[in-house]
């Protein structure tokens, strides 16, 4: 899709496992590298899970399998994204176990990145588990980066999250370890924040080193919109981040309620609308 190598585009493979809807791609990675290739990304994002390192890697979790798929299809593995919950002052058995596991894995994907994220579970004891956070994310950015891998934060929004609101960033951002991970802002997960994205992203600028998209339809049960379709400015958004001479991925997470019926025929139109709409503006 990109002319340039300073700006690529992938996919997030959370787009097939939304809402229960998982069960039908799980161990198909290569179904979604065939998708995401077909509409015109650079490269996708798998994800690793605390307690389950291997579920939505499926047979994938094998180094070597996923080099040959991604190969097969001209795709680079973007990143990996960890979820794990990182309440306590320090990583649970389980917790240390999955990020080793992705650490190790990304041993074989040079330039791939670590992206942390928390699995949310309620906004209680607010500044200690902030903090909490904060301390468990640079210890495994700290591991990886020991390793050669560049790390990136990723908040989320939903009610139950500790990292959604501007005090939750103010904590929790100004808490990380610039000299171990950068932070990926979630344009989608800002603006249902109720932030700014622009004056958000301007703020911490010296963090950004990995970035995803997703469009905002409005706070509601049904927060999102298709790539292009809600309410955010992405061509905005971009230059913002081609003027700060950006260099990395724009990864597409798409969480609106088509995914959950045909998470397919929404990638397919997000790689279109990427390479339309956006990738005149990174060349």
């Amino acid at each position: 899709m990109s002319d340039t190598k300073k700006i690529q585009y992938a996919s997030e493979v959370y787009t097939w496992f939304m809402q229960g809807s998982g069960a039908a791609y799980d161990n198909r990675l290569d179904h979604m590298i065939r998708v995401a290739a077909q509409a015109g990304f650079d490269g996708i994002e798998p994800m690793v899970l605390e307690n389950v390192p291997g579920y939505w890697l499926g047979d994938f979790k094998d180094p070597l399998r996923l080099k040959a798929a991604l190969a097969a299809h001209g795709l680079t593995l973007a990143a990996l994204s960890l979820t794990c919950g990182w309440n306590g002052e320090r990583e649970s058995e389980s917790e240390r176990a999955a990020a080793d596991h992705a650490i190790a894995m990304l041993g074989h994907f040079p330039g791939a990145r670590l992206g942390t994220v928390q699995r949310p579970c309620g906004r209680h004891q607010l500044q200690e588990r902030r903090l909490n956070l904060a301390r468990n994310v640079n210890a495994v950015s700290r591991r990886a980066a020991d390793a050669g891998i560049v790390c990136s934060f990723h908040p989320n929004s939903p009610p139950h999250s500790i990292i959604r609101t501007q005090e939750d960033y103010d904590v929790v951002l100004n808490s990380l370890d610039p000299a171990v991970t950068g932070w990926t802002p979630d344009v989608g997960h800002i603006a249902r924040g109720g932030m700014n994205v622009i004056a958000t992203m301007s703020k911490w600028a010296h963090l950004v080193n990995h970035v995803h998209y997703k469009d905002f339809s409005g706070n509601g049960p049904e927060p999102w919109a298709q790539m292009g379709s809600g309410k955010l400015d992405f061509h905005q958004i971009t230059e913002w981040l081609v003027l700060r001479d950006y260099e990395g991925w724009i990864v597409c997470e798409d969480e609106c309620h088509a995914a959950v019926g045909d998470p397919d025929a929404v990638t397919l139109q997000n790689g279109r609308w990427c390479r339309e709409q956006l990738a005149p503006l990174t060349r």
